[in-house]
């Protein structure tokens, strides 16, 4: 009776971890964020080497580009970007170095109009890889 119980839990577990919706994280500055919108994913023509997520918080929206394991974990070289896209422009854009895993965007006054964020993996000047967000309004 107790495998069931710890299976149940396990798959409660898994389906929450699953769900692609983030229920808070901390961007630089702010504290704990909100996730607006479905996760997007950068895909190098292989499957999916990292998310792109848009996050409300402190007035602000935020992007944020994470990279997987099974990506950085090959030792290449890379660099990822996160921004939101608001009224046909970049907003808050930032380039992490070399290998970083992650980077937020600068925090931007966009909750009013309709913004998605915009993520990028670079392996090399010649490939770039890029996920947008659902667009929210």
């Amino acid at each position: 009776m107790r495998f069931v119980s710890v299976a149940a839990v396990a798959a409660f577990t898994l389906a929450g971890l699953s769900s692609g919706i983030a229920h808070a994280e901390s961007a630089p500055g702010c504290g704990p964020v909100t996730q607006i919108g479905r996760t997007a994913y950068i895909d190098q023509g292989g499957g999916p080497v990292a998310s792109v997520k848009q996050f409300k918080g402190c007035g602000k929206n935020w992007a944020y580009t994470y990279v997987w394991d099974s990506f950085h974990n090959k030792g290449h070289q890379y660099y990822v970007t996160a921004g939101i896209i608001a009224g046909g422009g970049s907003k808050g854009h930032v380039k992490g170095t070399n290998r970083d895993r992650e980077v937020w965007s600068t925090g931007t006054a966009t909750l009013s109009v309709c913004t998605y964020a915009q993520g990028s993996l670079v392996d090399n000047p010649e490939h770039a890889y890029t996920a947008n967000t659902d667009t929210r309004c």
